[in-house]
């Protein structure tokens, strides 16, 4: 995200920052790369530059990670960070690591990360989409809708939009998950509160009752029984209710 960022000249350290717990696949879970996350942020904070609050910005931040989603699957055939680098970090062992670092692991992390970072840029700064006029009435994303309810800036609340539907619509970990952790490590740092990282234990505590009301999945297409297929059909789940319950979850203080 602070290499996008910087690219459009408008380096967010706070928010920047507060993105760390989404590596490894939300705070070492295995899911979608860190580095989607947060090219996924940073095309929200650029779709609110061109377009201000709204669902139209919102929408096209959601358009723009799908975007970053496919172009990131074509660079490295998977969009898992346990996939990609067939680590399990959830039973993450000496052994294990060791392996890891011996093969160059974290070097080749950072050499996507260089890598992906001139796509996503490139995906981020591209003609505004009109092809998602009939889904802008609001609410046009989950998570967006989460960050509102969470009391933080339209700013954050675009950029959380991209997350929908386990990012850009791909059907992976809930990105309300994702957004709930990134605007609570967000909070504490504002407050304070340093960034704790993986052990931050409101985040923690955040996934736990996020697993309570999404009765133990993860990933949104396990969750929703199937992914969606554009901007308009995810609006017409949340109008019809849908999420509901995880939302107000997430929300809870």
């Amino acid at each position: 995200m602070s290499v996008v960022d910087g690219s459009f000249d408008h380096p967010m350290k706070l928010e920047e920052a507060a993105s760390a717990p989404l590596a490894g696949g939300i705070m070492g879970q295995g899911y979608q790369c860190g580095m989607l996350w947060g090219a996924a942020l940073a095309a929200g904070a650029q779709a609110y530059r061109l377009l201000g609050p709204g669902p139209q910005a919102e929408a096209e931040a959601l358009v723009t990670a799908q975007r970053l989603v496919e172009s990131f699957r074509a660079r490295n055939k998977e969009i898992n960070c346990g996939d990609i680098i067939q680590l399990d970090w959830k039973s993450l062992s000496q052994r294990q690591l060791l392996k890891f670092f011996l093969r160059g692991g974290p070097i080749g992390c950072f050499r996507m990360a260089a890598n992906y970072a001139q796509t996503a840029y490139n995906e981020s700064n591209t003609p505004i989409s009109e092809q998602h006029n009939e889904a802008l009435s609001n609410p046009v994303s989950c998570t967006a809708m989460l960050a509102r309810k969470m009391g933080v800036s339209d700013l954050h609340a675009v950029m959380a939009a991209g997350f929908a539907g386990g990012i850009g619509l791909s059907g992976g970990a809930c990105g309300a998950l994702g957004a709930a952790i990134w605007i609570i490590v967000m909070r504490s740092g504002k407050d304070g509160g340093g960034m704790m990282g993986f052990d931050h234990p409101l985040a923690s505590a955040a996934i736990g009752r996020f697993l309570e009301s999404a009765d133990h999945e993860f990933e949104c297409s396990k969750i929703v029984g199937r992914r969606f297929e554009n901007v308009a059909d995810h609006a017409g789940y949340l109008h019809d209710g849908g999420c509901l319950e995880i939302i107000e979850a997430l929300a809870a203080k």
